[in-house]
């Protein structure tokens, strides 16, 4: 990872006590506005949960039990109706996707249409379908529902799915010029349904039930 310039890093103090967080080891880092792609990825390369949005680092709450068995379920789903059809790749976070000259997001689930993966050694630029398994933290609530739309809808991307367990409840959005609009929101009972990949639907219920069975 490089090392920040004189300029970006934080100003000089004392060493750090015990019981407070260890200060010398955050001003390794570029200050919040000066981080770059190569910094980002290389942070990423250390297993770190975090994602890059206009120079700043957030990083995400980690996933509990409940939350990977959805992720793991959905998976499942939807990579077996992706290669029944020869229709692209689907993979899983941690896995970063460039959505723009200064971001990049971490989508619990992708889905790639062929030849949207140019290079296969570096991140992707883009994602054709991305769900995001809300986080039960009011941070994760925000970014997953109010930010992740706006970036997604933005970055091109065709179609996005919210699945939030607390609502017991799946939000599929379409791309509509340069917002998102509703495909559907669809709960407990229903089958969710996606726009572009035609004939994938799940059953609602069957989804979060997922979170808490073995």
């Amino acid at each position: 990872m490089s090392t920040a310039a004189p300029s970006s890093v934080l100003p000089a103090a004392p060493r750090s006590r015990l019981g407070e967080p260890a200060w010398e080891i955050a001003r390794l880092f570029p200050s919040q506005g000066a981080w770059t792609e190569a910094d980002y990825l290389a942070l990423n390369s250390e297993n770190w949960m975090v994602e890059l949005s206009d120079g700043c680092l957030e990083v995400l709450p980690m996933p509990n039990a409940m939350h990977q068995r959805i992720v793991g379920y959905l998976f499942g789903l939807l990579k077996a109706f992706v290669l029944a059809r020869n229709l692209g790749e689907v993979f899983f976070a941690p896995m970063p996707v460039r959505l723009g000259a200064t971001k990049f997001r971490e989508p619990d689930i992708m889905f790639f249409r062929p030849g949207r993966i140019v290079d296969p050694r570096k991140q992707p630029d883009g994602v054709d379908l991305a769900m995001e398994v809300v986080s039960e933290s009011h941070d994760g609530r925000e970014r997953d529902m109010r930010v992740k739309p706006v970036d997604y809808a933005a970055a091109r991307i065709p179609e996005y799915w919210i699945v939030d367990p607390e609502l017991q409840q799946i939000t599929v959005l379409r791309l509509e010029g340069d917002s998102y609009t509703a495909h559907g929101v669809f709960g407990a009972g229903g089958r969710a349904t996606s726009a572009l990949l035609l004939g994938f639907e799940v059953e609602v219920a069957a989804v979060f039930a997922a979170g808490l069975q073995a």
